[in-house]
């Protein structure tokens, strides 16, 4: 039988053996006093990779006297839910742990709510995704969602010295930790990357850092194995906003084979399909606005398309929309607009509504002026009217000014017909 891997040999079982999120599980913490008491509402764990949350929720399965079921959302779906909770409905009441639980849509999460409405099931979800966004509300509103905190140096380290002293492997080989910050830089703070980082340096030091039964190691050596052996990509370190900046310049720049070269090295570092979604959305208006209309339409349905899919499939979706963008022509005339119409609005401050623009709900705003005098624009010919829009103080300010592209010439041509005497289009 294979042995499992450093990061499960060493996995705590108990709050005791369990390093960092003081605020939850040390002394009086609100979840150790929970699990003391016995009282295991339904809960989320929301926080990074590797800040404990499976664990958390195995320490919480020890101390359950009820079934204790774990599920991927990755690999499972309403059938698998279904399933669990009718068993719990006909024979006991049973804790249900769901890893990447945002995975999940809302149809799948719709399938959980009666369940853990009537106490059949006590949900344990994890995520590395702000849970008020990914949850469903009727869901969340049931859960009692506890924040993980990435763990700070001083715990990751403490963490290096425990399994180097109590792993039954380790601890035989004589380790030797000389030097840790390019363990804990390359791990950016997740536990179960450093472990496993630290295992794959041990495994593969050469014999040139074994000294009198001892393994030696040093940053050098973690740092030339990491390059051999593992994809340096940390989602939430350096690697990550570099890839994701490469990413977006390449859409920004018309380069879809750049742009498509980083979405694989994100994909396959691992990196959540829905936040990658999320820039390319920002991207479709920030840089292609109304040059292509259709790069907003195609980016919003690539990040629908993604939670009914899922992966591996998602890909696909992913590859198509950036390739898209990427080829698409560019814009960023409503960056710009949105940027110098906040500066006017810093510098000049709250500028009155002209009253003819007015809303005059009451009979007294409608004598004082409100309202009085407002073309509508639908009454004249191409629903269309000269009238002032801008408060008095900046009137005749231009703020969109259309790129130079085919579509907004199309649209510089058609303002300044309509604007010839009023923006200077």
């Amino acid at each position: 039988m294979p042995t499992p891997p450093l990061a499960e040999r060493i996995r705590p079982d108990s709050l005791d053996t369990f390093i960092g999120q003081k605020h939850l599980v040390g002394k009086d913490a609100i979840l150790r006093n929970a699990l003391e008491a016995g009282v295991i509402p339904s809960m989320i764990f929301w926080g990074p990779p590797g800040s404990g949350k499976t664990t958390l929720a195995n320490i919480i399965s020890n101390k359950l006297s009820i079934p204790f079921i774990k599920i991927s959302a990755v690999s499972s779906g309403v059938k698998d839910v279904k399933a669990i909770i009718e068993k719990a409905r006909f024979n006991s009441k049973t804790a249900l742990f769901i890893d990447e639980i945002h995975r999940f849509n809302k149809t799948q999460q719709d399938a959980l709510l009666g369940a853990v409405e009537k106490g059949i099931i006590t949900l344990i979800g994890a995520t590395t995704e702000n849970p008020s966004f990914e949850v469903i509300s009727p869901l969340l509103s049931r859960c009692q969602v506890y924040i993980l905190k990435p763990l700070e140096e001083e715990e990751l380290v403490s963490l290096l010295k425990y399994v180097i002293k109590n792993d039954v492997v380790l601890k035989k080989k004589g380790i030797q930790l000389k030097e840790h910050q390019a363990l804990l830089r390359i791990s950016g703070g997740d536990a179960r990357k450093l472990l496993n980082l630290l295992e794959l340096a041990v495994d593969s030091a050469a014999p040139s850092t074994r000294d009198a039964g001892t393994v030696t190691i040093s940053d050098d050596i973690v740092i030339n194995i990491a390059q051999q052996k593992i994809a340096l990509y940390d989602k939430k370190g350096e690697q990550h906003y570099d890839i994701i900046s490469a990413f977006i310049k390449s859409m920004r720049g018309s380069d879809p084979n750049a742009a498509v070269y980083w979405l694989a090295r994100m994909l396959e570092g691992g990196e959540e399909p829905k936040f990658i979604a999320r820039r390319m959305i920002i991207l479709a208006s920030e840089d292609i606005g109304n040059a292509n209309p259709m790069a907003l339409v195609l980016a919003v349905n690539c990040f629908h398309g993604i939670n009914f899919i899922g992966l591996p499939e998602a890909e696909l979706i992913l590859s198509q929309t950036a390739a898209y963008l990427a080829s698409s022509p560019k814009s960023n005339a409503s960056y710009k607009a949105i940027k110098k119409a906040k500066g006017i609005v810093k510098e000049s401050g709250d500028l009155p509504v002209p009253l003819h623009l007015r809303n005059a709900p009451t009979k007294l705003m409608k004598n004082i002026g409100y309202g009085m005098d407002y073309k509508y624009a639908h009454d004249f010919e191409n629903n269309f009217v000269e009238q002032q829009y801008l408060p008095d103080e900046i009137k005749g300010t231009l703020i969109y000014n259309p790129g130079k592209n085919s579509r907004e010439n199309e649209l510089r041509a058609r303002l300044k017909k309509l604007w010839e005497k009023k923006y200077e289009y």
